[in-house]
């Protein structure tokens, strides 16, 4: 099999790009050192996080100088995500530090005044290719493998600005994305360099092509363009639909998913009052989260929800979990549960935050999500005066990773009050009373599964977070846990006020409309189903359909295609 080097600095999840680029029919070599890359036939540079800290890695490394002979020498090379940014000559993200310089131009932050930052999701990266390549009619020329239908994984705060033929004018063609009013670099290619400021091992069938394409050296190919594909394609940001798979042992010991009414899993034993069922089964953890990525879930999340109880480095069931998911699910996967400082039990060693979230980005998973540890946390920044310890696992996870990679999961329950003056907390209005008509209520947090309420609101939580360092809030919601009513909109539009980082809006969902009134009367970045598809009542397609008929945007469902039905190659321009 032909090979491609892979220069990993230890910057996130390199599992799911192995298993892409295997997908594609090829394996890795790894560079192991500066020397490794002038053996390197095709080179590709991945990266997350902080553009100064994976530059100074390069540098330290003592990486950068060959990075460029290797560019320099004509030689296939491409970069993801920062490994896209390093090509710029700087960041905004860390002005003081050069990047590569091969593109003009520097990097700045989105605005976060009218959307939320970090950019999530599933996005357009669309080219001017029938001009540049000379498309013929009734076709659609693709620039290693991006196609106008197509939608792409991106995960970032900082990007390029694109201005229209600035680029272009120094030979490089520029496929765009636009986030809000802010139009950006997606990928970006001259001679013998791409880049991709988003993930292609993170884009289903979508990114696999791209991957594939930039490994068979086909710049540029052909598509025949439908009526529909010639029509106009909506382009931005789509509404994310993510499969949820509580996971937990049953009483055999296997992991299986589960779900129950307000995080009771035990089955109901309706003639004794007093007996525990057995832990409710709903199937196998990697066979449902491959049902749901052929279904086109934008998202998988695996909530280990009795890691609380167990020391996280011991769970090799669960990392095997990870591993086996990665090889044929290429969506982001999300990892929750045990995500904190803990003591072996056995052997009384602390193992850090940040050890065991390398060991679940080392299996397969993209993000980690925190749950009863991201409350205690928030607790301390408040009695710290708001002044972050730099020791919590938010802290620590982040500035490793990057803070697109840690999701704070909360647990909030409604406390009914009389008046607003009656509580220090803060309150909203609401239209569903409580047991005594109380006409307001403020959101507790809790932690432990829900079973411990605290003194802390949601409203201080979020605050909290994103100053440690959250990227994206997962935001369940226990009252309405299991009931199929629906999401609490009032809860998402509360939380979404108190903070600028995306938010996940979970908990209740039963029928497909729901998630169209949580995206229609809601700012939700995203939103999560659980029990409704577990039980096959709907699928994550009948979702999305339900979604484009109320005329939102989702990603379309691409199949993989049959080797007889590869797109012809074609000269570039």
């Amino acid at each position: 099999m032909p090979s491609v080097h892979l220069l990993d600095y230890v910057a996130g999840n390199i599992r799911s790009l192995v298993n892409a680029i295997e997908k594609t029919g090829y394996t890795v070599e790894w560079i192991r050192s500066p020397a490794d890359i002038a053996k390197a036939e095709k080179l590709i540079l991945p990266g997350v996080g902080h553009f100064g800290h994976c530059l100074t890695q390069f540098s330290n490394g003592g990486h950068l100088e060959p990075i460029r002979q290797h560019i320099a020498s004509g030689k296939p090379f491409m970069g993801i995500c920062v490994g896209l940014q390093a090509l710029f000559e700087g960041s905004s993200e860390s002005p003081d530090c050069a990047g590569l310089g091969f593109i003009s131009g520097r990097l700045r932050r989105f605005d976060d005044r009218d959307k939320s930052v970090p950019h999530i999701g599933w996005n357009s990266a669309t080219t001017l290719s029938s001009e540049i390549a000379g498309g013929e009619e009734g076709h659609e020329q693709c620039f290693f493998g991006l196609r106008s239908t197509s939608k792409y994984y991106y995960v970032h705060s900082y990007a390029a600005p694109y201005e229209a033929g600035v680029l272009e004018k120094q030979g490089w063609t520029v496929a765009t994305a636009s986030y809000g009013e802010e139009k950006f670099v997606g990928a970006i290619g001259k001679g013998n360099v791409f880049a991709t400021q988003f993930h292609p091992e993170k884009s289903g069938v979508a990114g696999l092509r791209v991957i594939k394409a930039f490994l068979d050296g086909q710049m540029w190919s052909h598509i025949p363009a439908s009526e529909a594909l010639q029509a106009a394609i909506p382009t931005g940001l789509t509404r994310r639909v993510i499969a949820c798979l509580d996971v937990r042992t049953n009483d055999a010991g296997d992991l299986v998913v589960t779900k129950g009414d307000q995080y009771d899993v035990r089955e109901k034993d309706n003639t004794n009052t007093n007996s525990q069922g057995s832990v409710r089964n709903l199937g196998k953890p990697v066979d449902m989260a491959k049902l749901y990525y052929s279904q086109g879930a934008d998202e998988i999340v695996f909530l280990n929800i009795t890691s609380f109880r167990n020391c996280p480095l011991a769970d090799l069931p669960m990392l095997e979990i990870l591993r086996r998911t990665s090889e044929t699910v290429f969506v982001p996967l999300t990892i929750g549960g045990g995500i904190r400082d803990t003591t072996d039990p056995q052997t009384n060693h602390l193992t850090s935050a940040l050890e065991v979230a390398s060991l679940y980005f080392a299996s397969g998973a993209d993000k980690v999500s925190i749950g009863s540890d991201a409350v205690l946390a928030a607790e301390n920044y408040i009695i710290n005066n708001h002044q972050p310890t730099g020791t919590s696992s938010i802290e620590q996870i982040s500035r490793a990773y990057g803070n697109q990679a840690v999701v704070v999961s909360v647990d909030p329950r409604r406390i009914y009050v009389s008046s607003p003056s009656s509580t220090p907390h803060t309150t909203i209005a609401t239209i569903h009373p409580g047991p005594h008509g109380e006409q307001f209520c403020w959101y507790q947090c809790t932690i432990h599964g829900g079973r411990e309420g605290r003194d802390i609101d949601i409203h201080q939580l979020l605050t909290a977070v994103e100053a440690l360092g959250a990227g994206e809030i997962l935001l369940n919601c226990i009252d309405r846990d299991g009931s199929n009513s629906g999401f609490d909109l009032e809860l998402v539009r509360h939380a979404k006020s108190a903070c600028r980082i995306p938010v996940i809006a979970s908990s209740g969902a039963g029928v497909p409309a729901h998630f169209v009134e949580c995206f229609a009367e809601t700012n939700a970045d995203a939103a999560l189903g659980a029990g409704m598809f577990h039980r096959r009542e709907f699928t994550v397609g009948q979702v999305k359909r339900c979604l484009v008929e109320g005329g939102l945007l989702v990603r379309p469902v691409e199949e993989e295609e049959e080797e007889e039905e590869e797109e012809e190659e074609e000269e570039g321009p």
